[in-house]
């Protein structure tokens, strides 16, 4: 008897924990679902990369859209507990119990049937149970999993059209950046040019020496901002490196493209674009999703109040397993069927503060809703505005720049003819300059509010 005790004791205690646990930093994707880069250059394209590249490279190796992979099939697998939960249940159950006095091994089924008694039994049974009655507590969770893992690949859509959104705006910026770089060199190599043109004119004495001076500080103060602005394009390479899941920091990533703006641009109305934001943004759907799903997670709280019915039934045998008395079998078998209703009576509250937690959820969640109307609304206007502005600016700078080159090639030769001063000449080549920057970077943002807005709209 004690050696049992003491079996039954060692093996409860076996499993109280796990003798193998998780690893929660070991690789747990297996699937063969998307290929993905390995963490040195070996297998990186080497060539420039254009715009789409960059987009399916991203979409495929992106750390945060594979976790929200994962979230789309955990709430999957939620949603098939919940419904299994409707299902009829069969289990074995098995047991060992010591009693005070002894005990029959199974009922009497006629008067004067000898039977055998033992202090300890042994059971082994199985168990049916089938729902039969929840006031709709079940129906109504497993309704709100299957919406919540709608919201959840609504999320996910949702997510890898973001990531579109940002890797198109980050590359616009890089190609405005290498333009940038492009204008900053032309005016180093003028000054340069106008800097050796000085030199011989200073050595003929048609030059004084403090113009050659402001011209040399102004060549020193375009090589520090070059060296700022190739700073600030490693960076940008750096994050869409990061964008795109490339681990590898001593990989150079090279893009190609263009930021030509189209010729004609069909806008649509704020009202359009907001009624086509409703129907075709799928976060949008997976907020409207998320609160449907929290009205019905107040009807199965609600359930909570009702009796609960249920059908059981067991089948298994029974066991001696120490001394008997009396004379027959020591082995019996046993089934039974019957109906269970559980009805709450007190709970402490649990119930109505349950239903309290899921009805405050569901009031947040339909301020949540209209605030990312809200957002939407703002988004769109945002969007359509920058676009107005940045069409406008763009045009306006195309126009500058041909005006101070004219002006840039003047001040030159009236310089050099003696008409001019070398202030005259510099600020020429400083308003060039800044006019060739400030038009790469507003085709740039022409280029990423027409990506915002169909990001906004649930076009991208």
């Amino acid at each position: 008897m004690k050696q049992m005790i003491l079996a039954f004791a060692v093996l409860l205690c076996t499993g109280c924990a796990l003798t193998q646990p998780t690893d929660p930093y070991a690789p747990a994707d297996n699937s063969p679902a998307a290929a993905r880069f390995p963490a040195s250059s070996a297998g990186l394209p080497e060539e420039p990369i254009s715009l789409d590249q960059a987009v399916a490279i991203g979409l495929a190796n992106n750390p945060e859209i594979a976790a929200l992979k994962w979230d789309q099939t955990a709430a999957a697998a939620r949603r098939d507990q919940a419904f299994a939960q409707r299902l009829p249940r069969l289990g074995a159950e098995g047991g060992f119990t010591h009693h005070s006095d002894e005990q029959r091994i199974a009922p009497v089924r006629e008067p004067g049937t000898p039977s055998i008694l033992t202090r300890d039994i042994a059971s082994a049974d199985l168990v049916l149970s089938v729902p039969l009655f929840t006031a709709g507590r079940l129906i109504n969770q497993a309704k709100a999993a299957d919406l919540l893992r709608a919201a959840a690949a609504q999320k996910f859509s949702s997510s890898r059209k973001t990531l579109v959104f940002n890797i198109s705006s980050l590359f616009y910026n890089m190609l405005a950046q290498e333009q940038v770089i492009e204008s900053m060199k032309f005016s180093e190599q003028t000054l340069a040019a106008h800097l050796n043109r000085m030199d011989a004119m200073v050595r003929a004495e048609k030059a004084a020496k403090v113009d050659r001076m402001r011209t040399e500080v102004r060549l020193a103060d375009v090589r520090q901002q070059l060296v700022q602005e190739k700073t600030r394009l490693a960076v940008y390479r750096r994050t869409l490196a990061n964008l795109l899941g490339i681990p590898d920091h001593a990989y150079m990533l090279q893009i190609q493209g263009d930021l030509e703006l189209p010729e004609k641009l069909d806008m649509p109305t704020f009202e359009a674009a907001f009624a086509k934001a409703q129907k075709k943004r799928d976060d949008y759907q997976a907020e409207r999703a998320a609160l449907e799903a929290k009205a019905m997670q107040v009807d199965a709280a609600r359930a909570g109040h009702w009796p609960m019915v249920s059908l059981l039934g067991t089948y298994g045998g029974r066991w001696a397993a120490g001394a008997t008395s009396g004379t027959n079998d020591e082995s019996d078998d046993e089934g039974r069927i019957g109906v269970a209703v559980e009805m709450p009576i007190f709970d402490g509250g649990q119930i109505s503060a349950a239903i309290r937690e899921q009805r405050a959820e569901l009031t947040a969640a339909q301020k949540r809703l209209h605030a990312f109307e809200l957002d939407i609304r703002l988004e769109i206007e945002t969007a359509l505005a920058d676009i107005a502005s940045f069409r406008e600016r763009a045009a306006a700078l195309e126009k500058s720049i041909a005006q101070a080159r004219e002006s840039l090639r003047i001040e030159q030769q009236k310089y050099e003819l003696g008409r001019g001063t070398i202030v005259d000449v510099l600020d020429a080549q400083d308003a060039l300059l800044d006019a060739e920057t400030t038009y790469h970077q507003a085709t740039a943002g022409l280029r990423t509010a027409l990506a915002r807005l169909k990001l906004a709209t649930g076009e991208i």
